[in-house]
């Protein structure tokens, strides 16, 4: 039963149809008492007009409608003492014997109605014990009926008809009703415009949650909405408005502080990598200006000098990596200009091949060049660090397959045409636990499981491409599995 009730989603809905059966039980409980009571009263007030017919007219049935000692002339006086309607019988052995109905109009008295044998059995199971019972005959319909036990062993009868009383119950019933339904229909009409009005602070509650929540909270200078009106703190809506206020109040501080202290890193970070770029510059000249030495040196020194060297260019490439990421997370712009993308596919593949010759390079060019616009030197080193991270990663004897596809992205929309770069390999594939994390930075695999101890990094590359892509407006993505990783990137064309 409770399944098919209808669900309501929203608090204005619950609330005003709440209201509206409340009031409709409260409105059934009403007209239910007041439908038994005048049903009771005038149920009461027939069995006393019962009471006062007596046996006067089921005794004058015996005497063809007359009394016994009544004169020819009271015969229509006592008849115009009754109801219209009044029914008599007399019964002896369960059968009846005489049985009479006062008729309306002329008030006679018709000794020829037809009674059923149903009706007689009926009226016989009538007890005689002086109380008004109610019995249903086939041709008059309902009557209270009272048995009184005669002078002579037989059974008298008289009845009045419950027409008028059920008449009456019905009218209170339909007028109920209808002055009930339409009491239901404004209530519910009024009670929900004023559920809509008294929840207008909680919609206002509302409108500043939706605006927080499509707010971007994950880096940046976040600016929080006005903040939502508290119309009374005594009321819960009030509270909840006045809760929320001082939510938004701590988050805002949160993010001031964070966005703050981002800054701080980003400008140390920056400072840092530019600061440090002339002393590793420096000890790497130093070495190299060692090496350089034409008298006799050590071997030992020979080789600290050209570890040195070549840790110093190692750790210089790892400070212009380091600036470049302060400068793209400050939203410093790149150069904007028309790039052929194909050109820099061909340049760091062939870079590539020199590099790693044990591996297989293969392409998949369309025949026309693809052109982008963007920094072609950050979209170069975007290749360079794919190619490289295939080439580092993966054993001797991967075949790595560049594929270029100037088709619309997925990711783009189905009107914005897109660029997608793909950089795919056969080789053992993104380490279980690592593929979520290749983007972040000094994110770096065990080089071991190939057997090449040498490839070693900062961990920064994949970042820089992560980074770089995002400034150009595209996105980046990876799918790997044992013998199977797709790096994918997608640039608007």
């Amino acid at each position: 039963m409770l399944a098919r009730l209808p669900r309501f989603r929203t608090l204005r809905a619950r609330i005003t149809f709440g209201l509206v059966v409340l009031l409709a039980v409260s409105c059934a409980a009403v007209g239910v008492a007041a439908v038994v009571e005048l049903n009771g009263f005038l149920t009461q007030r027939l069995d006393e007009q019962l009471a006062q017919v007596g046996t006067r007219f089921p005794e004058s049935l015996e005497h063809d409608g007359r009394l016994p000692d009544d004169h020819d002339g009271d015969e229509d006086a006592d008849t115009r003492r009754m109801a219209t309607g009044t029914f008599g019988a007399c019964l002896r052995g369960g059968a009846v014997t005489d049985k009479g109905l006062i008729r309306s109009g002329d008030l006679s008295v018709d000794l020829d109605i037809t009674l059923t044998a149903r009706d007689a059995e009926r009226l016989a199971r009538v007890p005689g014990d002086g109380r008004p019972h109610t019995v249903e005959l086939s041709a008059l319909g309902h009557y209270r009926v009272l048995a009184t036990p005669g002078r002579d062993g037989d059974v008298l009868m008289a009845g009045l008809p419950l027409k008028p009383v059920e008449a009456a119950v019905h009218r209170l019933e339909l007028v109920a009703g209808i002055v009930f339904g339409l009491a239901l229909v404004t209530a519910g009409v009024s009670g929900a415009l004023w559920v809509r009005w008294s929840l207008r602070p909680l919609g206002r509650v509302t409108a500043t949650a939706a605006r927080v929540s499509e707010l971007p909270l994950a880096s940046g200078v976040v600016a929080l909405p006005a903040r939502a009106p508290v119309a009374d703190p005594h009321s819960e809506v009030g509270q909840v408005a006045a809760a929320l206020n001082g939510m938004l109040g701590h988050v805002e501080d949160a993010l001031t502080k964070r966005h703050a202290s981002e800054e701080r890193l980003r400008r140390f970070a920056a400072d840092a990598s530019h600061e440090l770029r002339t002393p590793v510059a420096s000890v790497r000249g130093h070495a190299e200006l060692g090496l350089l030495h034409p008298g006799p040196v050590p071997p030992e020194v020979t080789r600290a000098l050209e570890r040195i060297a070549a840790e110093s260019a190692r750790m210089g490439l790892m400070v212009d990596d380091l600036l470049l990421l302060a400068r793209l997370d400050a939203g410093r712009p790149l150069e904007r200009g028309p790039v052929d993308l194909t050109r820099l596919v061909l340049d760091a593949v062939t870079d590539a091949r020199a590099a790693g010759p044990g591996h297989g390079w293969a392409l998949d060019l369309p025949a026309d060049p693809v052109t982008v616009t963007g920094d072609a030197h950050r979209l170069h080193q975007v290749l360079a660090n794919l190619l490289a991270n295939a080439r580092l990663h993966t054993p001797v004897g991967t075949k790595v397959t560049i594929t270029l596809d100037p088709g619309p992205g997925t990711d783009a929309g189905a009107r914005t045409r897109a660029v997608t770069l793909s950089v795919h390999d056969d080789g053992p594939g993104i380490p279980e636990g690592l593929d979520s994390a290749v983007f972040e930075r000094f994110t770096r695999a065990d080089h071991r499981r190939h057997g090449d101890a040498s490839a070693t990094g900062a961990g920064l590359g994949l970042s820089i491409v992560s980074a770089v892509v995002e400034a150009h407006g595209g996105t980046v993505g990876v799918e790997s599995a044992p013998g199977a990783t797709t790096f994918r990137v997608c640039l608007p064309a």
